[in-house]
C-alpha cells in the first residue's frame, strides 16, 4: 500500500493536542474537526501511530473516496473495492460506521450492507468468506457517509487508543485514558516536577503522568491492533518500533509523584493498575482525605477531577468540598499551580480562587473544564 489520508479520531476538545502529537511525530496536520484530525503516511506509519499516540482513539487509513446514493450503490461502490488483498478470507471481520443519509434509517443497516459486500466479494476471489461479527479483535473497516459522500477506512487501531491495557480496576466514572493524556499535555507537566493527584480514583491521570514523564509509548502494552490482522502486516518493523520504543523510555523520574483518594478501594485498584502498567514503583500511593495529601517541597502541580454532580454525587453536597479544595490550594500548596477538572461551572465558583485559564474539554458527552490557579509563595494567595 502506497500513501494515502490517515484519520484520527480523538474526544471532542483535544485536538489541539492530537495535533501537537502528530507534528512532534513528523507527521502534517492536513485538517481537523472537533472530533479529529487528517493527516497522511503509508500503511507501515499507522504502526508507528498506533503505538506513540497518547490523545488519540483510532488510526483510520483511507482505502477509497467515492459517491453513493443509497444502499445499492453502496455495496455496488464497496464491492468494486479489491479486499482479497487487503483481507484473508481466514480473517474475522467487523464492519462499524458514521452514517448521515436521507436514504439510511440507521447505521447498523449500512454496517451489513457494507459487510456483505466485502464478504462476497472475497468469497467470489478466494472461494471462501471471513468469519462476521461485533468484535473489534480481528479487521476492522470503517464507513463514513454524509449525504452521497462516502470514505472507506481500514481501522487500524481495532479497539480504541484509549484501551491501554492496563486498567482492569475502572472504578465509578472514570477518567478515559487518552483523556487524561490530554489534560496532563494541557497542564505543561514534563516529568521536570511533582505531580499530585488527590482524588485520584483509580489512578488514570497519576499513571498517564508516570508514563508520559518517562517518555513511555502508550500503546506499548497491547498485544493486539487491527494492522496486525491485514495481510502485508510488517511483522519485523512492529518488533524493531517496540524495541526502540523501549529503549527510548526513562527508567527512573527525577519528581515525584504522588496520588492519594479517601476511599481504600479505589486507592486499592489505582494501586493495581499502575503494577498493571509497570509504573507502580513510581507513584506514591496514600489513602487519606484530599485536604491531608502530603505536598513535597519544591515546585509542580496538582490537580484533582472531583465529583461534579453529573454522573455522580449530589451538587448540593459538593459545594462545600469545592470550597474545601480552594482552601486546601490555598493553604497547603503554595509555589504550586493548581487545576481542577470539572463540569460544572457553578461548583467551580465554590472554589474561591480565579481561574487564569480555563482550557474545554469533553468527558463524554460533558463539557468540561480544566481550570489553572496560579498558587503563589506568600501574601499574593
Amino acid at each position: 500500500m502506497g500513501r494515502n489520508k490517515i484519520l484520527i479520531t480523538c474526544a471532542k476538545g483535544i485536538t489541539p493536542y492530537l495535533k501537537e502529537e502528530l507534528l512532534i511525530l513528523g507527521f502534517p496536520a492536513i485538517s481537523e474537526t472537533v472530533a479529529g484530525i487528517e493527516t497522511e503516511g503509508t500503511m507501515d506509519d499507522t504502526l508507528r501511530l498506533n503505538l506513540l499516540l497518547r490523545t488519540g482513539h483510532r488510526v483510520l487509513f483511507l482505502i477509497r473516496n467515492f459517491h453513493a446514493r443509497d444502499a445499492d450503490d453502496l455495496y455496488h461502490a464497496v464491492s468494486d473495492i479489491e479486499w482479497e488483498e487487503y483481507i484473508d478470507a481466514d480473517e474475522y471481520l467487523c464492519v462499524t460506521s458514521s452514517v448521515d443519509n436521507p436514504a439510511i434509517s440507521t447505521s447498523l443497516f449500512a454496517n451489513v450492507k457494507c459487510k456483505d459486500a466485502i464478504v462476497d466479494r472475497i468469497r467470489r476471489k478466494c472461494g471462501k468468506r471471513p468469519d462476521s461479527g461485533s468484535g473489534k479483535h480481528g479487521v476492522v473497516v470503517n464507513l463514513y457517509w454524509k449525504d452521497e459522500d462516502c470514505s472507506i477506512y481500514l481501522d487500524t487501531s481495532g479497539e480504541p487508543l484509549s484501551r491501554r491495557s492496563y486498567r482492569k480496576i475502572p472504578m465509578h466514572a472514570p477518567m478515559q485514558e487518552t483523556l487524561a493524556a490530554a489534560v496532563i499535555m494541557a497542564t505543561g507537566w514534563n516529568g521536570s516536577s511533582h505531580f499530585i493527584n488527590p482524588m485520584c480514583g483509580s489512578g488514570t491521570l497519576a499513571i498517564e503522568a508516570a508514563l508520559a514523564g518517562l517518555s513511555r509509548a502508550s500503546g506499548i502494552l497491547r498485544d493486539n491492533f487491527g494492522f496486525m490482522h491485514l495481510k502485508g502486516f510488517n511483522k519485523s518493523l512492529w518488533k524493531e518500533l517496540r524495541t526502540q520504543a523501549i529503549k527510548a523510555a526513562k527508567k527512573t523520574l527525577d519528581c515525584r509523584i504522588i496520588a492519594t483518594d479517601i476511599s481504600r478501594d479505589a486507592v486499592e485498584a489505582a494501586r493495581k493498575n499502575a503494577a498493571m502498567a509497570g509504573v507502580e514503583q513510581l507513584i506514591e500511593f496514600s489513602v487519606c482525605d484530599y485536604s491531608m495529601t502530603s505536598i513535597p517541597e519544591g515546585s509542580g502541580i496538582v490537580i484533582l477531577n472531583p465529583e461534579y454532580g453529573e454522573r455522580m454525587g449530589k451538587v448540593k453536597e459538593l459545594e462545600a468540598v469545592y470550597k474545601g479544595i480552594g482552601d486546601f490550594l490555598k493553604q497547603k500548596c503554595k509555589g504550586y499551580t493548581g487545576y481542577i477538572f470539572t463540569g460544572n461551572p457553578d461548583l467551580a465558583k465554590r472554589v474561591g480562587l480565579k481561574a487564569k485559564r480555563r482550557m474545554p474539554f469533553f468527558n463524554g458527552a460533558i463539557e468540561c473544564r480544566l481550570l489553572e490557579y496560579p498558587l503563589y509563595e506568600g501574601s499574593r494567595t
